[in-house]
């Protein structure tokens, strides 16, 4: 049965999105099928970003250190950003151009920039070591890179790499930061269409190495308008409830990497159509993140759930005024349901979950206030007005309510595609259009989806995607190594991380430290394993003669909860 707030949101979405609506719909055709769009939304990505920065140009936009900057002023300075890579860079519609750097002003200004001057905004992990991303930029020939000074000195140890690196110091203000990129000759602008393609982001898929998943600018801004569906749907209902809205501008921190979808769309880009003001964190700390939402009276926090619990749990959060917040919300992996309560009985802001994936712009389903606290355990419903979520078998037919398949989103938001990889894409959608997720659930009567599994060979670290058989091909690069294998390890800080047990090849001699310094030098320091058994016997089979990873996760998980028990 729906609860009272259920009827609300559904009452409210109905009435924003009906003909004449402050959203209403409209089709777009994709796999053969008429799938809702919000027809209000601006057809680019550079036109979504144009409209807004003026409609809230005088309002501080960008807050990093002591520098504070307005909507106009980013935008103006990305509009010289595009001038100079339409001109002097040469960069043509279509062309892939990189970002790897940390969050700052200057990575959103070259993102808007890309954008505007026709390129594609490719946005390289920035705690990718050299090997990773060789393997990024070469997928998706990439010809242009702007980096940061450490992912810069990363990428110039490269051998033979085509392309061209531009380093900019993102530790001066925003005009110097990028003094020298826009120093260039300008062209002219390219015009822009909604199918034209707009962004990558890297997704560790089941396979291995990650894979750029590429977007069209209607798809990122529909997203977009989706996450904006949800905030003026809530807000509707607080005015209905008759509580105060309060006079403070909306506010978030940035504490989450930019080349991640949850930071693109739901944080950076939804930020410009409400008016909000992001407080940049150059590195995640609980403590600076309580100062600084006392200090510039953050009203809304998102982070992956540790972050939360982390502030929660801190012994001087009491130190703090968090009084603005009104929502805490999280994502990227589940909040244990203990946490989803105390949040609620011992800080202000209520809780909220949201379910999506880079391949889906982040939009899939949401778990809101009472409701959350009622089904602690649950992702919640999907997101209206534009998403169709399904339980479906392994044929692409709908299983029976209650009964576990793969979670599948339909949407106008959901990418075009894998770069260069026709199959992976084949494979990531059923006939009809449906995204398969690679995770197991079921929905309630209520339509809420509760998810129980994962059918790829992921690991959730804190939010973090680790593919175990990326982990493995770096283990079977060390020549000493005859077998592994990788799984997940429950983890009470970061909800799960990664473990291996290794095979050494006959006669060597290998240690779990050795391995994981080896690692380090491939991979990046949050994919390499938490423990490395070192066994002397072969690991377990299957009739196939596939390793059998499910016996072994559980051993080794169970070995970890009896030593934990014992200390």
């Amino acid at each position: 049965m729906k609860t009272e707030l259920d009827l609300k949101m559904d009452a409210v979405m109905a009435a924003m999105t009906a003909e004449g609506g402050q959203l209403a719909l409209g089709e777009v055709e994709r796999f053969g099928r008429k799938l809702p769009m919000i027809a209000a939304a601006p057809p680019t990505l550079t036109a979504y970003i144009a409209y807004f920065s003026a409609q809230h140009a005088d309002a501080e936009f960008l807050v990093a250190g002591d520098e504070r900057l307005t909507f106009a002023q980013v935008h103006a300075t990305a509009g010289k950003v595009a001038a100079a890579l339409a001109g002097g860079y040469g960069v043509k519609k279509g062309d892939r151009v990189g970002i790897a750097a940390r969050n700052s002003p200057a990575w959103i200004a070259l993102y808007m920039g890309i954008l505007m001057a026709g390129g594609v905004a490719t946005l390289l992990n920035g705690w990718w070591q050299t090997d990773e991303l060789r393997h990024g930029i070469e997928d998706v020939a990439c010809g242009l890179v702007f980096a940061d000074a450490p992912r810069s000195a990363r990428l110039t140890a490269i051998d033979g790499l085509a392309a061209k690196v531009v380093t900019f110091d993102d530790t001066r203000r925003l005009d110097e930061a990028l003094a020298e990129v826009i120093a260039q000759e300008a062209g002219a602008l390219p015009e822009l269409g909604p199918d034209d393609h707009a962004t990558i982001l890297f997704t560790s898929g089941s396979t291995g190495k990650s894979k750029g998943a590429l977007s069209t600018h209607r798809q990122v801004v529909q997203g977009v308008f989706n996450y904006l569906a949800s905030a003026l749907m809530m807000l509707a209902i607080t005015a209905q409830d008759g509580e105060a809205m309060g006079a403070l501008q909306p506010s978030t921190l940035l504490n989450v990497p930019l080349f991640h979808v949850t930071a693109e769309v739901p944080v950076m880009l939804q930020s410009l159509a409400i008016g909000r003001k992001l407080v940049l964190m150059p590195k995640w700390d609980a403590e600076e993140a309580m100062r600084l939402i006392e200090k510039e009276k953050i009203t809304y926090f998102v982070g992956v759930p540790l972050m939360s619990f982390e502030m929660l749990t801190h012994p001087n959060r009491a130190k703090y005024d968090l009084s603005t917040l009104t929502d805490i919300a999280a994502g990227g992996a589940p909040r244990p349901v203990e946490h989803v309560r105390r949040i609620h009985d011992e800080m202000q802001g209520a809780p909220l979950i949201g379910y999506g994936l880079t391949e889906t712009n982040g939009v899939g389903t949401g778990n809101w206030r009472g409701n959350y606290l009622a089904k602690p355990n649950s992702a919640g419903r999907a997101s209206p007005p534009l998403v169709d979520l399904a339980i479906l078998d392994d044929a692409g037919t709908p299983v029976a309510q209650g009964q576990r398949g793969e979670v599948c989103i339909r949407s106008v938001a959901n990418f075009v595609g894998y770069w260069g990889n026709p199959q992976a894409t084949a494979e990531a959608f059923t006939s009809d259009g449906y995204f398969r997720t690679g995770d197991i659930g079921y929905l309630d009567e209520d339509g809420y989806l509760f998810i129980v599994d994962r059918k790829k060979d992921i690991i959730i670290r804190g939010g973090e995607n680790i593919s175990g058989q990326e982990v493995e091909a770096a283990l079977y690069e060390h020549p000493q190594v005859a077998e592994a294998s990788v799984f997940g390890l429950p983890d009470e800080k970061f909800g799960e991380v990664p473990g291996a047990v290794v095979l050494p090849t006959e006669g060597a001699t290998l240690t779990a430290a050795e391995l994981a310094a080896f690692l380090l030098q491939h991979i990046a320091a949050f994919k390499v394993p938490a423990r490395i058994w070192v066994v002397s016997e072969p690991l377990p089979r299957l009739g196939t003669e596939k390793i059998d990873k499910v016996t072994l996760r559980a051993k080794y998980r169970a070995l970890v909860a009896a030593e934990t028990k014992a200390a």
